[in-house]
């Protein structure tokens, strides 16, 4: 059974503001894990405490600064001073994946270049936290909804970046939302990646909501899933229609049924 972690920044904010609130919220609604954004604006060791209080384990959390690392003029420096603070985080919220994406891209240059120039980032930044336990995580995104001009918006694009940063400590985050709103064949996309997908996150397409919300088969999502051999956790990243509580038991039913 897979393991569902609720994105503390879009769920259970009917517990109110807290990041700590709601992960006590979502142990309550029967959840062993939780995702979030960045750090920033939390109370790390009010959040600390409530992950130690409850048992609940943070699966991942984003890289800061968000960074435009194709637009000039370039300075990838804060990426880096950020990964460290990020480690720091990380490591003390037993969190051991922090989320890395593209930013936009650059209409004056080359689209292999820029993806090329990505592997040669990514790299260094593995590097840059070696033996800290955490590992990168690249997540494509959906141009065509959400995220207008980011570079990165194909799943088999972010697959050969991995490849070329060739690290046990890098991979891929696959979003089935993302994946779906670009038109992209799942069972493909899962089957070519392969071990390089280190995370998931999913939320139904069209409208970002909670599985059931859309028109996405989750029963044959689940078994794209895991006949490519994903066993890891699930990010519940999405835009509840409904009270958090209500909005988890379809996804819920579905996992605890395989």
């Amino acid at each position: 059974m897979y393991q569902l972690a609720p994105n503390i920044d879009l769920l259970f904010s009917e517990a109110g503001e807290s990041a700590a609130d709601r992960v006590r919220a979502a142990a309550a609604a029967g959840f062993d894990a939780v995702e979030m954004w960045g750090p920033t604006g939390k109370d790390i060791p009010g959040l600390k405490a409530a992950l130690q209080e409850t048992g609940v384990q943070l699966t991942a959390q984003l890289a800061e600064p968000r960074m435009q690392f194709m637009i000039p003029p370039k300075n990838h420096e804060p990426f880096y001073e950020g990964l460290d603070a990020g480690v720091k985080v990380a490591q003390e919220l037993g969190c051991p994946r922090i989320v890395v994406g593209s930013g936009t891209g650059f209409g004056g240059r080359k689209r292999q270049d820029q993806l090329d120039e990505l592997i040669e980032i990514f790299t260094k930044g593995i590097k840059h936290i070696d033996g800290s336990g955490v590992t990168l995580v690249l997540e494509p995104v959906n141009i065509r909804v959400d995220h207008p001009g980011a570079l990165l918006d194909r799943t088999s694009e972010a697959v050969y970046i991995a490849r070329g940063v060739n690290s046990a400590n890098f991979g891929i985050l696959y979003d089935l939302y993302h994946s779906t709103v670009e038109g992209e064949d799942v069972a493909a996309e899962l089957a070519n990646a392969g071990d390089l997908v280190k995370y998931v996150q999913i939320a139904d397409a069209p409208g970002r909501g909670e599985p059931g919300s859309g028109s996405i088969d989750w029963t044959a999502r689940l078994d794209d899933l895991e006949a490519s051999g994903y066993t890891g956790p699930i990010g519940l990243e999405y835009y509840p229609t409904i009270e958090s509580a209500k909005s988890v038991r379809r996804i819920q039913e579905l996992v605890a049924s395989r």
